[in-house]
């Protein structure tokens, strides 16, 4: 399937070009392809799509949005190991709900996202521009105008879900020192939902090498389901009925299954499984970005995967979420033997042989020179023990791996609008026993008991052993209003706390924006 994706992206690289300033919107666009020489078939317009896509390709980089949502939730925490990892204290701070408008992630989390707001904006703009001036067909042009409206929808769900009160900016042809207001997060919840319910009927219900890695119908679903699950945060008044409806018109098209393999999901050739619904098509050649190798191994793992760099020592899961995970959940991983998948890599680690310890020359371990990933986390800061933490383990890491990873992140996987559909309905009536059988099916795969009922607590937990490090996390903890609560290594916080601040270099450079509350 990538095959298709990267010969259009290649194609689209063309539209780097036309990446004018909004205060230049006079000069001609077309410096290099003309309209009336292209954007005559579909190939053409996927082509110009692409430097829509390839913004998404930061999406994994350590230090921005995925850093933010993971780090601030209870799946992951970056600790002080004495002289590595202070960086300013943004770690410390974002795990501890203690933000800072001038922390760097919260900027580059903002930057990363209004990126691919601006992207969409420039792209409907210059189609726009060639329907008015008769260059193009109008039914041609239109479905990837509706596929950008979609695209940038969902760089607004993000939006709304991290930051709350952001600007909304649907337009390119802005004048000279344009200063947007922020709306409220009741207004950007309806301004996305209105480019949903426009645009989305206009998409392709195909699910083939065609639509792997774009928008499609069933992704504009997707995003309605996430943004109806969580309504009740962003505008005041819960939407379960619509969230559940968003969800049943993907699970009922058929398109879409549970793999057999939880971890066939997270394989480096991915691109086949039946539970992609949107991916972040990454290649360690042609789509470089997902550095999870880098961010969460041990420096001595390079020995254990043949790395073709030495990792960074950084991210880590904590025991509290580690031992959510039955022994028997096949999600979980093995103590001791990394050559069994899991979602986790923990205790005894060994060099590529798989029999040959891997050993660490620092004396600040009690367990000595043996690498022990312990699920046990002795200090947040200063002085994390370099072993401490289990570490990633559920993308694989194929033997040899450079630091960017070839495995097709999901944005949007079936199981989670199975779990989106199950809740749906629990917040509707507690008994329900389709979102009982649902929850069952995923706790099936993974080898666990079915449950009995369905409470709060036992349906965040599994969300969070399925979802584990998608990015999902951090808004579930908030929807269950578990977020504020004091857990490992982070004290109660504030519900305002729930937002990210806007980042300071925006409020001084955007007079009109007001800060969040809380900072």
């Amino acid at each position: 399937m990538k095959k298709y994706w990267f010969k259009a992206l290649l194609a689209g690289l063309f539209v780097i070009a036309f990446n004018q300033s909004c205060s230049d919107l006079e000069e001609k666009l077309y410096d290099q392809v003309k309209a009336d020489e292209f954007f005559k078939n579909d190939e053409e317009f996927i082509a110009a799509l692409g430097a829509a896509y390839t913004n998404l390709y930061g999406f994994q980089n350590h230090g921005s949005y995925m850093s933010l949502q993971e780090v601030s939730s209870d799946e992951i925490m970056i600790p002080q190991r004495g002289g590595d990892w202070f960086d300013g204290g943004i770690w410390l701070n974002a795990h501890r709900a203690e933000f800072n408008p001038q922390d760097e992630p919260i900027r580059n989390a903002w930057n990363f996202l209004f990126g691919g707001v601006n992207t969409c904006n420039r792209l409907i703009f210059q189609f726009q521009d060639l329907i008015n001036k008769g260059a193009v067909d109008p039914a041609l042009a239109t479905p990837f105008i509706s596929e950008l409206r979609t695209l940038r929808a969902l760089w607004y769900l993000w939006l709304v879900d991290s930051y709350g009160n952001v600007p909304i900016v649907d337009r390119f042809d802005v004048e000279p020192g344009f200063a947007p207001t922020n709306a409220t997060r009741a207004q950007v919840y309806a301004f996305i939902e209105k480019e949903l319910n426009e645009s989305v009927p206009s998409l392709s219900k195909a699910v083939n090498a065609s639509t792997y890695g774009r928008i499609n119908y069933y992704v504009g679903k997707a995003i309605q389901a996430k943004l109806y699950l969580n309504a009740e945060k962003y505008k005041g008044t819960a939407e379960w009925d619509k969230a559940a409806a968003a969800a049943d018109e993907i699970i009922n098209s058929g398109a879409y299954s549970l793999e057999a393999d939880y971890f066939s999901n997270f394989n480096s050739n991915n691109a086949g499984s039946k539970e992609s619904i949107f991916v972040i098509p990454y290649d360690q050649v042609n789509a470089q970005g997902f550095n999870l190798p880098q961010m969460t191994l041990h420096y001595v793992s390079q020995e254990t995967f043949s790395l073709r760099e030495q990792p960074w020592n950084g991210y880590c899961s904590l025991a509290e979420f580690y031992n959510s995970y039955d022994n028997s959940d096949k999600r979980k991983g093995v103590s001791g033997n990394q050559k069994i998948r899991g979602n986790f890599l923990a205790g005894q680690q060994f060099k590529a042989d798989g029999v040959t310890p891997a050993t660490d020359g620092s004396a600040d371990d009690a367990d000595g020179p043996n690498v022990i990933f312990t699920p046990e986390i002795n200090a947040h800061f200063p002085n994390c023990q370099r072993q401490a933490g289990v570490r990633v383990g559920k993308f694989e890491f194929p033997q040899g791996a450079t630091p960017n990873l070839s495995t097709d992140f999901q944005i949007f996987r079936y199981a989670d609008i199975l779990l989106v559909k199950a809740e749906a309905l629990w917040r509707k009536s507690a008994g329900d026993a389709t979102a009982l059988a649902l929850v069952n099916q995923i706790r099936a795969r993974a080898g666990q008991p079915a449950f009995a009922s369905l409470t709060a607590d036992n349906l965040l937990a599994e969300r969070g052993r399925e979802m584990f490090f998608e990015a999902w996390r951090r808004s579930d903890l908030i929807r269950f209003n578990k977020y504020d609560a004091a857990r490992q290594w982070k004290p109660a916080s504030q519900p305002c706390k729930q937002l990210w601040p806007i980042p300071r270099q925006q409020i001084d450079a955007n007079k009109n924006l007001k800060q969040n509350p809380c900072y």
